[in-house]
């Protein structure tokens, strides 16, 4: 029996766990910004990631994929309730019982299977929220550049919730729950900063944080040196940088943003002065990028050691911001 939760509010956003836990938020009548939400869920990071099953290193600009959920939802007072399952049919029954029951539902998966995907690879940190089913496909929402209202079949969602690799779950499904306890914006703020900060500082390996920053300026040189295909490796990373749902500068311009509104909010100069700083890195991280897709189609070296400038200056700046924020 196909079921389309009514009057479900899709949440607008660029990234991809943001929208679908906004959209589930949207549903308990929590409506805040992405940047906010993003900030809330302590979600800035830095990791430099090169294994040797994958073509090239990957830069990320946030905390592991789930973590910015789990955290959102303990700044907000609210249950999260995640399920997961090696089994395809209970998964998906388990899904199903609860969009008959009106409840959106917050999905991980690998977004090369989703049939809107134009340019498909795969990724599976990738989230949406499903919101209906008939009786050959499902309804979702997803980021605004994915087209935010979509839908892909029954068969191709269950092979994107199934697929296995990096980052992959099984079947991963979420919900939202409110608890009784009401949240006060202004300490879930101050609480999140701090964490976030702390966190970062304190990174467990050195390729993780400020540090993993710094090591990315020497390991783009080697990169560059051994890769067979400077133009496709160099090109991806300045698009997943940019356009691939950090909202740009791998999300320092919704930290920027988070740190603004903030700022706005509290007035405290801290929050001022870290919105400044992130203004500036920000700014620096799409320099990165630009001189990433310049190296692309010149194979010209000197990019690689203007960038690797740029990212000895971002380890230090980042590093002083989260110093100063940590105290908020």
């Amino acid at each position: 029996m196909p079921y389309i939760i009514e009057n479900i509010k899709p949440f607008k956003g660029q990234h991809c766990e943001t929208t679908a836990t906004g959209t589930l938020l949207n549903q308990l009548g929590i409506e805040l910004s992405e940047p906010m939400l993003f900030g809330l869920g302590e979600g800035l990071g830095y990791i430099f990631w090169n294994m040797k099953t994958m073509d090239f290193p990957f830069i990320g600009g946030r905390v592991k994929p789930d973590v910015l959920t789990q955290r959102l939802a303990e700044n907000l007072n609210l249950e999260l309730l995640l399920k997961e399952t090696a089994s395809p049919q209970k998964a998906w029954d388990g899904v199903k019982q609860l969009i008959n029951e009106g409840k959106a539902v917050g999905l991980k998966l690998d977004c090369f299977h989703l049939e809107y995907f134009e340019r498909p690879i795969h990724f599976a940190g990738h989230y949406v929220a499903i919101y209906g089913y008939d009786d050959t496909d499902a309804y979702l929402v997803d980021t605004i550049q994915q087209g935010s209202t979509v839908k892909t079949s029954l068969k191709s969602l269950a092979l994107a919730r199934a697929e296995k690799g990096p980052m992959s779950s099984k079947n991963l499904c979420y919900t939202l729950h409110k608890t009784g306890k009401d949240f006060h914006l202004a300490s879930a703020i101050k609480t999140a900063i701090r964490n976030n900060a702390a966190d970062y500082l304190n990174p467990p390996i050195t390729n993780i944080g400020y540090k993993g920053i710094l090591k990315t300026s020497t390991e783009i040189i080697k990169w560059f040196n051994t890769t067979k295909d400077v133009k496709n490796d160099f090109n991806t990373t300045a698009l997943l940088m940019e356009k691939a749902g950090t909202g740009g500068a791998l999300f320092r311009n919704l930290y920027r943003d988070f740190l603004k509104e903030s700022y706005e909010l509290l007035k405290l100069d801290k929050l001022r002065n870290g919105w400044e700083a992130f203004a500036e890195i920000a700014s620096l991280w799409s320099n990165v990028s630009h001189l990433f897709q310049q190296v692309s189609e010149t194979n010209d070296f000197q990019y690689i050691q203007q960038a690797s400038v740029i990212l000895k200056t971002l380890s230090a700046k980042e590093k002083e911001a989260m110093e100063m924020l940590a105290t908020v």
